[in-house]
């Protein structure tokens, strides 16, 4: 009996596939901790608008000079409304966020702002996903840790939980004040 090529390659595809995810498994890549191609670099140029005011355009100069946390965020991501409160209570505590309102409406992000409090200093709106693209962002929400100099230090996929920021987070935001 005669195995046709055309029977087999679906398999055989199969289980390429199967043995690359069983490889990052038993090898420890975790997604969660990819790190950023920006880390020890700048953080990029940029001139967008505010949120809260279209006329209003902020560049990199604007919003560095001390240790902070940049978030993207937009009110499609499910994600960031169960992180929102963590970081309104870090905020509360000094922390300095800088948002990043990411591929979203305007008027929904500022209506999601007034609802849920507001943990930005700074709130820049990127609705065509352009500074998220020069990040490296494959989602929201996505936290950048930069230190006073403007320099992008770590990068959190996924959002910031009071145990993540607790056991592992706040040690490394310490660390650049």
């Amino acid at each position: 009996m005669k195995i046709k090529p055309l029977l087999v390659t679906p398999l055989v595809v199969v289980l390429m596939i199967f043995g690359v995810f069983g490889y990052a498994l038993l090898s420890g890549v975790n997604p969660a901790t990819v790190p950023s191609a920006l880390t020890g670099d700048p953080l990029p140029d940029f001139k967008l608008s505010r949120l809260e005011d279209s006329k209003t355009f902020l560049t990199v100069g604007d919003v560095i000079g001390e240790p902070m946390l940049v978030n993207i965020w937009a009110t499609w991501c499910a994600s960031c409304k169960y992180e929102h409160p963590v970081l309104n209570s870090l905020a509360a505590q000094g922390v300095k966020i800088i948002g990043i309102n990411y591929k979203d409406d305007r008027a929904l992000a500022l209506t999601w702002l007034s609802e849920y409090a507001n943990p930005y200093s700074i709130d820049i709106y990127d609705p065509n996903g352009d500074l998220g693209f020069d990040l490296g962002v494959t989602g929201a929400p996505e936290t950048f840790f930069v230190d006073s100099n403007g320099e992008v230090r770590y990068r959190f996929q996924g959002p910031i939980t009071d145990a993540n920021w607790q056991g592992q987070l706040k040690a490394i935001f310490d660390e650049m004040a």
